[in-house]
Parts: C-alpha cells; sequence; structure tokens
C-alpha cells in the first residue's frame, strides 16, 4: 500500500482518537454497521479529498465497510492531523496522502495521487479533485460516476461549471442538505471557529469587538458564539435580507470601511476574495487580530498586507504579525486558511456525525443512480436528509408527533377552508 504521512509512529495516539470521536457519531456509526452485512459500495473506487481529521477517519472506516477501495488525501494544508493521518494507514489499511503544513507542491502530489486509482467516486472539500479532472486529470472523467462536495466554497464553484455546461459528470451538493448546513455550519463553525481564535491568541473576547464578515450560516454560528462570550458583535454584508436578519438578530451592521477602525477581532466567512484588504489593514486598530474560517484562504488579502508591511514576524504558533509603517501590529492567524481547523481540531463529532452520514449515503445513492444521473448539481435527496435527521434524534433520545390521518388529509385537500 502507497502512502505519505509524517511518521507511522503516531498512530497509537491517532487511533485512541479516532475511536473518541466514534462515540460521538451514532448515525454514521449504524450506517457503517449496515454497510459491513450489505457491502453497497464494493469494489468502488473511492477518492477522497477532505479535512484528515478524526471524523473523517470515521467516514472513510464506513465507506471502507462498505466494500469500497478508498484512498484519502487532505483539501487544506494546515488542517491534517498527522497522528490520525498515520492511524489510518496502520490501524485501518486505507491509503492516505496528507502531512500537516505540507507545501502546495506537495499538496497538489497528494491530489494527484488519489487520482491515480482513477476513481468512480471523488469527495471534496472545495472541489480541487473536480477541478483537476476538469483541468490537467481530464482524461479520468470519463471513469467518474458522480461526486460529493462538501463545502459552499466547493458548491458555488461547481454550479458555475454545471452552469456553462461544462460539469463532466453529477455531483450531490451536500453541502445543501439540511441536516449538514444548518448544524455543521452554524453550530460546528460556530463553537471551532472561536474554539480556534482562544487557542491561538489566548485573547479574551468578553468586551471586544468582533467583526464577522458575513452572515451565513456560518457567520450567523461565529457571532451567536461571539456574543455569548461577552462580545460586542458588527456584521458586515454585502446581501440586504442577510444584513436586515443580523440586525434583527440584534448586531451592528456597517460597511467593513466603517467597521475596521472599530474590531478587536476579524472573522472572514464569505467565500469570495480579498474581503480584508489593505485599504482595511491601514484603519484597524494597533494590534488587531484577523482570520478566516471561510474556507479558502482567499478572504484576506496577505499579499497585499505583506506588500504594505515594513516587518513580518511570528510571534506565536499559528500568529504572524505584519508592522505596518508607523508601528502598527495586525495579527494574522493560520496563514489565512481556515483557524478552526488550523488552530483547534475543527468541528466537534457530534456534528459532523450528520454531515459525514450525508457522504456515506449519498456515495451509495451515486452507485445505485449513476445512469440515470444527468452531469448537473444535484441536492441530497430528501428521504436522505429526513431519515439522517430522524437518526440523530433517535440517538439523542427525543422523539417527535406523527400526523394524523385526519392532518394529512387536510394538508393535501383544496377543498377546506376558514
Amino acid at each position: 500500500m502507497k502512502f505519505d504521512v509524517k511518521s507511522l509512529r503516531l498512530a497509537e495516539t491517532g487511533k485512541k482518537r479516532i475511536e473518541w470521536a466514534e462515540q460521538f457519531m451514532p448515525v454514521l456509526r449504524t450506517i457503517r454497521e449496515r454497510f459491513a452485512k450489505e457491502k453497497p459500495l464494493r469494489n468502488v473506487r473511492v477518492s477522497a479529498c477532505l479535512h484528515v481529521t478524526t471524523e473523517t477517519a470515521n467516514l472513510m472506516r464506513t465507506l471502507k465497510a462498505g466494500g469500497a477501495k478508498v484512498i484519502l488525501c487532505a483539501s487544506n494544508p494546515l488542517s491534517t492531523q498527522d497522528d490520525v493521518a498515520a492511524s489510518l494507514v496502520k490501524d485501518f489499511g486505507i491509503p492516505v496522502y496528507a502531512i500537516n503544513k505540507e507545501n502546495r507542491n506537495r499538496y497538489y502530489r497528494h491530489l494527484n495521487a488519489a487520482l491515480d486509482q482513477k476513481p468512480n467516486i471523488t469527495m471534496d472539500d472545495g472541489a480541487d479533485l473536480v477541478f483537476l479532472l476538469h483541468s490537467k486529470r481530464k482524461d479520468l472523467a470519463k471513469n467518474i460516476w458522480g461526486s460529493m462536495e462538501e463545502t459552499t466554497t466547493g458548491v458555488i464553484r461547481l454550479k458555475s461549471l454545471a452552469g456553462q455546461g461544462m460539469l463532466k459528470f453529477p455531483v450531490i451538493a451536500v453541502n445543501d442538505a439540511m441536516t449538514k448546513h444548518f448544524f455543521d455550519n452554524r453550530y460546528g463553525t460556530g463553537q471551532s471557529t472561536i474554539d480556534g481564535i482562544i487557542r491561538a491568541t489566548n485573547v479574551l473576547l468578553a468586551g471586544k469587538n468582533v467583526v464577522v464578515a458575513g452572515y451565513g450560516w456560518c457567520g450567523r454560528g461565529v457571532a451567536m458564539r461571539a456574543d455569548g462570550l461577552g462580545a460586542k458583535v458588527i456584521v458586515t454584508e454585502v446581501d440586504p435580507v442577510k444584513a436586515i436578519e443580523a440586525a434583527m438578530d440584534g448586531y451592528e451592521v456597517m460597511p467593513m470601511a466603517e467597521a475596521a477602525p472599530q474590531g478587536d477581532v476579524f472573522v472572514t466567512l464569505t467565500g469570495d476574495i480579498n474581503v480584508l484588504r489593505p485599504a482595511h489593514f491601514r484603519k484597524m486598530k494597533d494590534g488587531a487580530i484577523v482570520c478566516n474560517s471561510g474556507h479558502f484562504d482567499v478572504e484576506i488579502d496577505i499579499k497585499g498586507l505583506t506588500k504594505i508591511a515594513k516587518s513580518i514576524k511570528e510571534v506565536r504558533e499559528y500568529v504572524v504579525q505584519y508592522t505596518l509603517p508607523g508601528g502598527k501590529r495586525i495579527n494574522v492567524l493560520a496563514e489565512g486558511r481556515l483557524i478552526n481547523l488550523a488552530a483547534a481540531e475543527g468541528h466537534p463529532a457530534s456534528v459532523m456525525d450528520m454531515s459525514f452520514a450525508n457522504q456515506a449515503l449519498s456515495t451509495e445513492y451515486v452507485v445505485k443512480h449513476y445512469k440515470k444521473l444527468e452531469r448537473k448539481v444535484y441536492p441530497v435527496p430528501h428521504d436522505i436528509d429526513a431519515g439522517i435527521a430522524a437518526l440523530k434524534l433517535k440517538t439523542m433520545g427525543a422523539t417527535i408527533d406523527r400526523l394524523t390521518p385526519e392532518q394529512k388529509a387536510y394538508l393535501s385537500a383544496w377543498e377546506i377552508g376558514t
């Protein structure tokens, strides 16, 4: 088995952490037990480009239990947990190509290594594998039955491809499942982003002005958690509807140009480019903390900041300080990459339980139906989404009502009025 990880000597620690996470992933565990019996993915080649974490490890175990031939590479150079990568190789026999802080060249070598098995199914967290399959590895696209996409950013890229008639195979937008973005993005990103900021800086958020750029589900989550810790939250937005929602949720709403001189901590969660740029850096307070939790490292204009800085130094792990002319210091966390995965452990396992259940069941769906699917971006089928919610409720010990026959008839009839 070929692989590229930091050291197999880390495997013992990684296995303990994988097994700990599994305790909080009962839905995925239920799916794995069924997969092990039914083998719905027998001999299906799956190449996954995801964050190499304990939760992802349990997804890989589930796919393998279903009979899949799985290869995993990292979707972010800073998010890889080296002990987890080692354990997947040594203890679970799953090839992994991922090393924390790997450079760009190695990152792309790993992406290509994952594609070398000529996969039938790909999984992405940002569409990097799909991008390669539409550019430098076009010859492999004919083997692809379908792909799963985990993030908002990736779904945007893929819908753009589909809109131009260039998408070469069907894609399931796992990110858009209700049991994914409602919970993973809001509660997972909300908690883990704050966790990453605190681990990297040890800053006290109470009383600080925290600027949240973007009020999608991730932004809502971060604003909620910062507010809960006593911060004063400012939201910046380009969407008027989301801006109204932020205002009605009790947060100040203003353009970034106005927020820049007020903020103590800035978090970007937009999925767009250059949300924070030199015009904003020049207005910030001395000691401002800047980070990103919106996927790719493009939301903060690091190149622009580098050009206007007179000195740059690492002052703490995951903290690089840029000193501007006049002495003002801007502290950038995790090189502008995902702070919740670089400096912390990413989403809690109980949230990823639902996200990765969607991945596993969507993979099974594609294997069963790929011959009928068109080259476009599909939502996760409703019965899968609702089924995962029902399973999660059951594991939480919660029950809900059922409609009576009379209620079902009322909701489906047009004749009954006031």
